[in-house]
């Protein structure tokens, strides 16, 4: 498939996980990507693999992102972490880092794509949301106020960017089989004392319908098309995937 030759993305966070995944699945479709990452060999590995490029970047040096332009067709807004803590206990500064990463750095992103994009009439915005986008849980309360917010922004995004030709839409997963769900996991096994197989059905997976991760690839197939043309009708939307945890 090559309905993406001639276009070019930007993901970020794609030096492994669900970036890497979207990464692989637009550069399947023919987009010339540039993968970005705090991680340099990571997202240079990536790159490599895909014949695109690779760009080292702290998502938290914003001042660093005020004045930049972006020249890319398509951008994934991916990077993320989490942390948990009760809220009496949450350190703000690792709250401010949090909505940084996940929503002030997406914002300067868009804002540095959409000049390019609005010239050329043409622009993908995919911000890779959560449930808890949607949905609160407690003690996860950086991670529930930024993906929020980046609804928010996205919504936002979509209004205004429509009549020039380009779409804005979340992805909202659930539990996704990466490094940072898998550390979570082996994190609460340690402190409760039980396998971590059950910490996978008892408390991740507790909401969700389908008991089961969902991979990566399922989260890259879904950005992958609305990436494409065939989605030029498709924004301000937020697409659920994650087992029915929000149909509850």
């Amino acid at each position: 498939m090559s309905d993406l030759a001639g276009r070019s993305a930007l993901v970020t966070g794609g030096a492994s996980g669900i970036g890497a995944a979207c990464a692989r699945a637009l550069a399947a479709r023919g987009a010339a990507v540039t993968v970005a990452d705090i991680d340099t060999a990571g997202a240079a590995a990536v790159a490599g693999e895909l014949g695109g490029e690779s760009w080292a970047v702290d998502l938290l040096d914003v001042a660093a992102l005020e004045e930049l332009e972006l020249r890319t067709d398509i951008l994934v807004n991916n990077a993320g972490v989490q942390h948990i803590s009760a809220i009496e206990e949450f350190a703000p500064q690792r709250f401010r880092d949090l909505l940084t990463l996940m929503v002030e750095a997406p914002f300067l992103l868009v804002r540095a794509a959409l000049p390019h994009m609005y010239r050329q009439g043409w622009g993908r915005i995919v911000n890779i949301s959560s449930v808890h986008g949607l949905r609160a849980s407690p003690y996860k309360v950086a991670y529930v106020t930024a993906k929020h917010g980046l609804e928010g922004l996205s919504k936002v995004t979509a209004l205004e960017g429509g009549p020039h030709g380009v779409t804005s839409n979340c992805v909202n997963p659930g539990y996704v089989r990466t490094p940072l769900v898998d550390e979570q996991i082996a994190d609460q096994a340690a402190a409760h004392g039980v396998p971590e197989q059950e910490v996978l059905e008892k408390v991740l997976l507790t909401e969700s319908a389908i008991k089961r991760l969902v991979e990566p690839d399922e989260v890259a197939a879904l950005v992958s098309w609305l990436a494409a043309p065939e989605a030029g009708m498709v924004t301000g939307a937020a697409y659920t995937m994650d087992g029915g945890w929000s149909a509850r």
